[in-house]
């Protein structure tokens, strides 16, 4: 059972989210010191927040997972899809719920796309249209894109106190 590649996307996907990473902060460096007030704050009208992105990118973590075991659609543990309302409690302890809901999707995918093996990479799940190999890259992508999005809120929001 050849494990070469799979590594490799395992690795891809553990930079992407915890580090480090050549580009610059990970996803959870990039949320490292945010508080809940700040994590609440939008930066215009109809855009999302930053406690926002956190909770889309565990259900997205959650989905590639379900999709990866060629499950139909589970028990994300917030009703919903995609982009979910935050705050719905303004709470230190609500902020800190929703990162360890995403932690949790994290190692729970880490899990799931490491019982892989790398002749399955290439072969299309049940009810999917994306490889694993794509699905599990995509995550990581997509958890460097938000990345950088959190890192430049957070320089815009610190930029509106200083002025």
């Amino acid at each position: 059972m050849p494990r070469k590649e799979i590594k490799n996307l395992l690795s891809l996907l553990d930079q992407a989210y915890a580090g480090p990473a050549w580009h610059g902060p990970c996803l959870r460096a990039a949320l490292r010191g945010v508080t809940h007030r700040a994590a609440a704050r939008r930066p215009g009208p109809g855009r999302n927040s930053i406690w926002e992105l956190v909770v889309h990118l565990a259900f997205w973590k959650y989905a590639v997972r379900r999709r990866l075991l060629g499950e139909k659609r589970g028990n994300f543990p917030e009703k919903g899809r995609n982009f979910f309302p935050r705050p719905i409690e303004l709470s230190a302890r609500a902020w800190q719920r929703d990162l360890a809901l995403l932690a949790r999707m994290h190692k729970e995918l880490l899990a799931t796309a490491a019982s892989l093996d790398d002749s399955s990479l290439d072969r299309r799940s049940r009810g999917s249209r994306q490889t694993p190999r794509y699905m599990i890259a995509g995550i990581a992508m997509h958890d460097t894109y938000h990345g950088g999005q959190i890192q430049l809120l957070k320089r815009l929001f610190h930029q509106s106190r200083v002025k």
